[in-house]
């Protein structure tokens, strides 16, 4: 079991998907949370889950492009807990979907605001706090798309999350000698409200996606939470700067 007992975790994204499930899992294993996404109604309910499990969590409702978001989840977390441990900075968007030439440069920056600049201003405002206490785990959640895998229509997300495990490289390098480590997930796909939408909701196009993958499937969302859970243990403390693949052989598979 990796115990994150005594822990102070935040998780953004958390309203659905991995956000959501990495929290109860957290939360399961010991962790305080607090969970950071635009939905209220939906983080109103996990913290209710949460604590009716006899867990402990908070939440503020944001949007991770607004710094001051960023800055309302570190406060909330030290104001609560007095402390921070963990940021799993998960939030993410499809964006819009189509050929590059087609992509309107709001469409472009909106992706990149979401999925890379948004993950940054989490780090930004989550790093200080580690570097005091001189420890921490950060994690991001990048994706296949633009590292092992090019698909068709994901010009603006591919980048985000490629940009993502270039930050991670640079985090883990930059606070590496202060005790904290950086590390950055790379699912493939995920039963989630953003694997419909990339779809749009067929079940033809689901079923060929499963089939690229070597396990013929695609993950639950606890699955890809089980692995954010080793990552941000104790249990993972001489792993950082690392992009690990959770992608049921997407990334190998040729049949």
């Amino acid at each position: 079991m990796f115990s994150l007992k005594e822990k102070v975790a935040i998780v953004t994204g958390a309203s659905s998907g991995i956000g959501r499930a990495a929290a109860r899992l957290f939360a399961e294993h010991g962790a305080a949370v607090v969970v950071g996404a635009r939905r209220e109604t939906e983080l109103a309910a996990l913290v209710r889950e949460i604590r009716d499990d006899g867990g402990r969590a908070e939440f503020v409702a944001g949007d991770v492009c607004d710094e001051g978001f960023s800055e309302a989840l570190v406060k909330k977390a030290t104001d609560t807990y007095g402390r921070l441990d963990i940021g799993f900075n998960n939030a993410g968007i499809l964006g819009n979907l189509g050929p590059a030439a087609e992509m309107s440069a709001a469409d472009w920056r909106q992706t990149l605001d979401v999925n890379l600049t948004g993950a940054f201003l989490c780090a930004k405002h989550q790093l200080p706090v580690m570097e005091e206490a001189g420890a921490g785990s950060l994690l991001f959640t990048s994706s296949v798309a633009g590292h092992t895998v090019g698909l068709p229509g994901m010009a603006a997300y591919g980048a985000a999350k490629l940009g993502l495990l270039g930050l991670t490289r640079v985090l883990a390098a930059e606070y590496g000698p202060k005790g904290i480590r950086v590390n950055a997930l790379i699912p493939g796909a995920t039963d989630t409200e953003m694997a419909v939408q990339s779809t749009g909701g067929s079940a033809e196009v689901l079923d060929f996606v499963r089939g690229l993958h070597a396990l013929k499937r695609s993950a639950s969302p606890e699955e890809i939470a089980n692995a954010a859970l080793f990552l941000v243990s104790d249990s993972a403390s001489f792993l950082t700067g690392g992009g690990y693949l959770t992608d049921g052989g997407i990334s190998i598979n040729r049949t």
